[in-house]
């Protein structure tokens, strides 16, 4: 299981905490940030990619494949959704898309190379996010003058 605090600071800088670790959140100056650190969606895609290419470590390792190194790269955009029959009829439907590229190097036969682009689909922060997560959420107030 994975926690972490998030509090509102000066702004639109956020301070983010997790176990013993600590960093910031933030927009960029054009949506009237700060630019103090990574906006949320590029924190997910930071957990994206770090999964992903410790997951092809992890598996290249156990198996004993000659893993060199892993880069990823991730977009995320939203994109208007041209005949997309799951998408509403509002006329503005719109869907979020991530575009990833990973580059494996190594030595690989062709069999591994298939197997590893599998594995890259499949570590934990993608399977949730292409699961779509359920999300229960609770809001509490606490009166400012306590």
């Amino acid at each position: 299981m994975s926690k972490v605090t998030v509090e509102l600071g000066e702004g639109t800088m956020t301070r983010l905490e997790a176990r013993s670790h600590v960093w910031v959140a933030d927009e960029p100056a054009e949506a009237r940030g700060t630019d103090q650190g990574p906006n949320p969606y590029e924190l997910l895609l930071g957990s994206l990619g770090a999964c992903t290419v410790l997951t092809l470590r992890f598996y290249a390792h156990r198996k004993g494949w000659p893993l060199e190194s892993v880069r990823a790269e991730y977009d995320f955009s939203r994109e208007y959704a041209r005949d997309c029959r799951e998408c509403q009829e509002d006329g503005d439907a719109r869907l979020d898309v991530i575009r990833s590229r990973i580059v494996i190097r190594g030595r690989f036969d062709d069999a591994q190379r298939a197997r590893l682009t599998e594995i890259a689909g499949r570590c934990p922060v993608h399977r949730t996010l292409d699961g779509g997560p359920q999300m229960f959420e609770t809001v509490e107030f606490e009166d400012g003058n306590r």
